[in-house]
């Protein structure tokens, strides 16, 4: 197929294909018309780097995938360097979730340190001659 096919049949450009071949990810053959020609295996390739992709993995780290698949292995993540990635991918996430967790604790404190002193002013205003609530924002002009 030409590479007006294989984008469409990918979902992707014909310019992201000529980046992909640039970098060595897709191969760059050429029929006797000198019209760059893919296949299958091709459109396989450009799968699994959409995927991976997809799941927030940098195009670099796609490349032991695109060996694997290459070098004639059924999946792109059957091969020892495909696995090494998932792993430090896998330490990435954790770590992410351990930062996301950590900021949660934080704007939680917070949230709960806010509604405390909104409940003190609130019971104040109730007091007779206590503070009257006041917006801070009223009468400013941008």
């Amino acid at each position: 197929m030409r590479i007006g096919e294989l984008a469409e049949r990918a979902g992707t450009t014909t310019r992201t294909l000529r980046y992909y071949e640039s970098r060595g990810l897709l191969p760059a053959r050429r029929g006797s018309n000198g019209y760059r020609t893919y296949d299958e295996d091709d459109l396989k390739l450009l799968r699994q780097i959409r995927t991976l992709q997809d799941f927030g993995f940098e195009l670099e780290e796609t490349r032991p995938f695109v060996e694997c698949l290459r070098a004639g292995h059924p999946q792109g993540d059957a091969c020892p360097a495909s696995l090494a990635v998932y792993r430090r991918k896998l330490g990435e996430l954790d770590a992410l979730i351990d930062e996301l967790r950590s900021v949660r604790e934080q704007v939680g404190g917070q949230l709960a340190r806010a509604e405390r002193a909104m409940g003190e002013l609130a019971s104040e205003a109730a007091v007779p001659g206590g503070p009257e609530p006041v917006c801070e924002l009223e009468g400013r002009t941008g």
